[in-house]
């Protein structure tokens, strides 16, 4: 059994998760509270497995009723936040701090369609639950005691075989590529393109806030973008991000299609067209994620020449969307998230 307790200062919304979880046999709402304070105290006293944290509360706020749960009890934390660019910052910064993940809601000023994150809340409460704890703060979390960290290696010279480098991510991601963004060097000689289960009104921030950390320049992706080393593009959210090979240039192209894809973005659909634009050149990197996206892309870059990598089990906060690669035998290297700036420069020039 799974137990969960739900911290929100709306009485319908703590009715409303509770209810939603509930409908599932493993899961049991052991308690509910309507403030920070109130939710930390919960927390010492009942020993939830997963907490449902909103980030707006009085007395004391989500941001730092989490920060006093990481520091003091470590555990699985899911944000509530709002589709606004204020509950876009928070909640990046709540991921930041140590929060597993985000589901979002939908607030409007005569309704709140709470009830459309049930399945997707219900699938994250349960795979999160069911990973340990050291996998829950992947930027702050210290290496497996049997993993060695390995000597630096010799930084390669010379112009890079693969010059397009393109990652698909999903739960626990925005930690790991800004963890990864800010240790590469600012003459990257690769452009990379980053499709991230995001809600559209993250992804314009999250782009923002990697652009402040990175030396290199980051921003979310727009149609008449053109490739280039060192420079970052973040596909928007519910949209695809594809390319267009020219004779002389690569340009990035914002999509609605497929229409029927399971994620917006898709990073099968990223992937899989990088593999058609530029095959061999490019690099592919599966990072923590539920599900399995990516796995048909990087089989279609494997076809091409391209390479793969993916994040490690034990640094992953989900290892899924790895896990569909390295089981396919389509990953070259499987790599903790402190080793992956540096195994990304080594695999530009394989």
């Amino acid at each position: 059994m799974i137990n969960v307790l739900v911290v929100d200062d709306s009485a319908f919304m703590r009715k409303a998760i509770s209810t939603m979880l509930e409908k599932d046999p493993e899961i049991k709402v052991i308690g509910t509270a309507r403030d920070g304070q109130e939710g930390l105290d919960m927390v010492r006293k009942l020993d939830p497995d997963v907490v449902t944290m909103d980030i707006e509360m009085p007395k004391m706020d989500g941001l730092t009723a989490l920060r006093h749960i990481m520091m003091e009890a470590p555990r699985p934390v899911l944000m509530v936040s709002s589709l606004t660019t204020e509950g876009a910052e928070s909640t990046l910064k709540a991921l930041e701090l140590g929060a597993v993940d985000f589901i979002p809601k939908q607030l409007s000023k005569v309704s709140l369609d709470i009830i459309k994150i049930e399945k997707d809340l219900i699938a994250r409460v349960k795979t999160v639950a069911a990973r340990k704890m050291r996998h829950f703060s992947p930027v702050r979390a210290k290496r497996p005691a049997t993993a060695a960290r390995r000597a630096p290696a010799a930084r390669p010279t010379g112009r890079p075989l693969r010059d397009v480098v393109a990652i698909g991510v999903s739960t626990g991601g925005p930690p790991v590529v800004q963890k990864i963004l800010s240790s590469l060097p600012a003459d990257f000689p690769a452009s990379i393109i980053i499709a991230q289960h995001m809600p559209a009104a993250f992804t314009g921030p999250f782009a923002k806030r990697l652009d402040g950390v990175s030396k290199l320049s980051v921003k979310e992706a727009e149609n008449g973008d053109v490739l280039k080393p060192g420079h970052v593009f973040i596909a928007p959210g519910g949209k695809h991000v594809v390319l267009d090979q020219k004779i002389s240039r690569v340009d990035v192209v914002v999509t609605d299609e497929p229409a029927e894809a399971l994620y917006k973005p898709s990073a099968n659909v990223l992937i899989s067209s990088v593999a058609a634009a530029v095959g061999k050149r490019a690099l592919s990197i599966i990072l923590t994620g539920m599900g399995n996206d990516g796995c048909e892309g990087v089989r279609d870059l494997k076809a091409k020449g391209g390479r793969a990598l993916a994040q490690s089990d034990a640094t992953c906060v989900v290892y899924g969307m790895p896990k569909a690669i390295v089981d396919e035998k389509l990953a070259d290297e499987i790599v903790d998230l402190d080793d992956l700036a540096e195994s990304i420069i080594a695999n530009l020039y394989k």
